[in-house]
């Protein structure tokens, strides 16, 4: 019996020693596979953090439901915005690494500086413009024969929008009286200005309530300019706006009028207004032209301290876009176009323009 209990015993903590071997080498081969589950669940930490991958014929219209393809589109936009901004900061990195040695910037290419060429840009120096100034029909005022007299009317039966609108441009252009047409044909209207002594005759057009065209001509002989008008914002619609414009003389800045037909239309702006501005009321009437629209602004600047000026919108404010520049005065039937705005142009293309 003793022998018998000494063996099994002796068999029992053989087995032992075997499951506590085998169970040893159980955990010695669970230590890498729980090494590779971590750096897995690292890897995969880590592409979450960067963003989702996607393969590179990868097609977000591929998907057929909506709110999955937004979902993927909206992450598909912050991978992209991601990986311009890491591009960012390396080139960046790199620029100050390489510190006086770096490269030039490169210039970003926009609408403005892609524009072509148009051989019709005016050289001041050119003695063929300088001649045609002196002899255009806005030299009697550059050579102070003249002073501008301004008539502002409408077309037939105006709304109160159209109306408010003439009477604010009345407070921006000295000199500016309002009319009523009553149903008269502009035929009949400019006569009776040049015999008034009028130099321009303003006629502002609505549609639905809304301005949305001026038709600008110069008295006694020409030309006539005819405008679209959108983007009309009067004083009362506009936010931080000042107080209304006083009686002084403003100031009249003109931008971008490069080409031999923006100098014309330039020139026709400027003898809306008298000579001599009165800097006392420091106000600021701009026509600045960008792509072939002309934007309006009214400002009076503040003078903060010795240094620092600041400007303060008065309003009204609005956009021109011009259709036509006609010779002569206006005439819908007869008249002699210079220059026509062509939608459908053969050669257009959103880097040529006009003014």
């Amino acid at each position: 019996m003793d022998s018998n209990e000494a063996t099994t015993s002796e068999s029992v903590s053989k087995k032992k020693g075997k499951t506590k071997k085998v169970k040893r080498k159980v955990k010695s081969d669970e230590a890498p596979v729980q090494e590779m589950e971590q750096a897995e669940g690292e890897e995969t930490e880590k592409k979450s953090e960067s963003g989702p991958c996607f393969p590179p014929t990868f097609s977000v219209s591929e998907i057929k439901n909506k709110q999955r393809r937004h979902s993927m589109f909206l992450k598909l936009k912050e991978e992209k915005r991601k990986q311009k901004l890491e591009l960012k900061k390396k080139k960046k990195k790199e620029r100050k690494a390489l510190g006086d040695k770096a490269p030039p910037k490169e210039v970003p290419k926009t609408i403005e500086n892609q524009r072509i060429y148009d051989e019709t840009t005016v050289n001041p120096e050119d003695e063929e413009v300088a001649f045609d100034e002196g002899t255009d029909e806005f030299s009697a005022y550059f050579n102070r024969l003249t002073n501008p007299k301004v008539l502002i009317t409408t077309s037939d039966r105006p709304r109160g929008r159209t109306v408010r609108f003439c009477e604010q441009l009345a407070t921006v252009i000295p000199h500016a009286h309002v009319y009523y047409r009553r149903g008269l044909a502009l035929k009949r209207v400019i006569p009776q200005c040049v015999s008034r002594g009028f130099t321009y005759l303003m006629v502002i057009n609505e549609d639905r309530k809304v301005p949305n065209g001026l038709v600008l001509c110069h008295l006694p002989d020409g030309p006539t300019a005819h405008f679209k008008v959108s983007n009309v914002r009067l004083r009362k619609e506009m936010k931080r706006r000042g107080k209304d414009p006083t009686e002084h003389v403003p100031e009249v800045i003109l931008n971008n009028f490069t080409t031999r037909l923006g100098h014309s239309i330039g020139r026709m702006f400027a003898a809306l207004f008298p000579h001599d501005p009165q800097f006392v009321g420091r106000q600021v009437a701009t026509f600045h032209n960008q792509r072939d629209f002309i934007f309006f602004r009214f400002h009076r600047y503040i003078f903060k301290n010795e240094k620092k000026v600041g400007i303060q919108e008065l309003g009204p404010r609005f956009t021109l876009k011009l259709r036509s520049l006609q010779k002569g005065t206006f005439d819908s039937k007869f008249g002699e176009y210079e220059w026509v705005h062509k939608r459908h142009e053969m050669d257009s293309s959103r880097r040529k323009f006009h003014l």
